[in-house]
């Protein structure tokens, strides 16, 4: 009865409940206390909200196969990168000094700052090896992401196969790109279904640096911002690590059988 309760809006307006209004709404003996105990044990959380975004992609499944096959069973003696561009980094100083870490107390921020400018970051993700190719630009034009298709081909042997993975930004898919395609036949782009960027495997390193790097990181300037960002990948790359993908429900829309990786 409490799960099922759980369920339900709270009659006074509130969006969820907390242990004590629950306990409070079934009366009796049931302490707040009684409430969580029951809420862990059927893994019940109303204080958590996640956020999703469909995809629209009428070819949501085949682009999602293509993509997870070359995580799964990349092409032999091919080269598959997860690319993409973590746009508009704030170069971003405190006013305040930086209060440091102490027993008792967190480290503190001060509330104010001042804009250095903003910086945006290309990474090439090797999906074997988990080592990442990175590059700073001003802006993340066409142009920019041949440049960084240029640097991809170039850390590669001569006629290796690549495999890039990337999502739909229009800048991707512009006739600069083609022209680049063209002239490289032994690189070849796979596009992620729309609004599907949780199957780009570099959005998993993009938050690891969110979190490592940027989120509480300190910029005197735009050029310190790019030091410290190239400074993070290189000392990353002395210990990269890959992403491991499996299946875990293979009776969901997309199974091993549908995996149509190009060779």
């Amino acid at each position: 009865m409490l799960a099922r309760t759980t369920k339900h809006t709270p009659a006074d307006g509130s969006t969820h409940w907390s242990t004590r209004k629950l306990a409070a709404e079934l009366g009796g003996d049931i302490s707040h206390m009684t409430v969580a105990r029951i809420w862990a044990n059927h893994g019940i959380k109303p204080h958590r909200l996640e956020g999703y975004l469909a995809s629209n992609d009428p070819d949501f499944e085949a682009k999602a196969a293509d993509v997870i096959g070359l995580y799964l069973n990349p092409p032999q003696h091919a080269a598959v990168f997860s690319v993409d561009e973590k746009m508009a980094i704030q170069a971003l100083d405190r006013k305040d000094p930086v209060l440091p870490l102490t027993p008792g107390r967190a480290e503190r921020h001060g509330f104010e700052y001042f804009r250095h400018g903003t910086l945006s970051l290309y990474a090439a993700f090797n999906t074997k090896t988990g080592e990442v190719l990175g590059k700073t630009a001003t802006r993340h034009t066409s142009a920019e992401f041949v440049a960084f298709l240029t640097d991809i081909v170039a850390n590669q042997p001569r006629g290796k196969e690549i495999h890039v993975i990337a999502d739909n930004l229009s800048a991707h898919k512009t006739k600069q790109v083609d022209a680049f395609l063209s002239e490289h036949p032994n690189l070849h782009m796979h596009f992620t279904p729309a609004y599907s960027s949780w199957l780009n495997q570099v959005e998993l390193w993009f938050a690891k640096i969110e979190r490592d790097v940027i989120a509480r990181g300190v910029f005197t300037s735009v050029p310190d911002l790019k030091r410290k960002l190239m400074r993070y990948i290189r000392k990353y790359n002395e210990q990269p690590q890959s992403v491991k993908w499996k299946y875990f429900d293979p009776t969901r829309r997309i199974t091993p059988d549908s995996i149509v990786t190009a060779h």
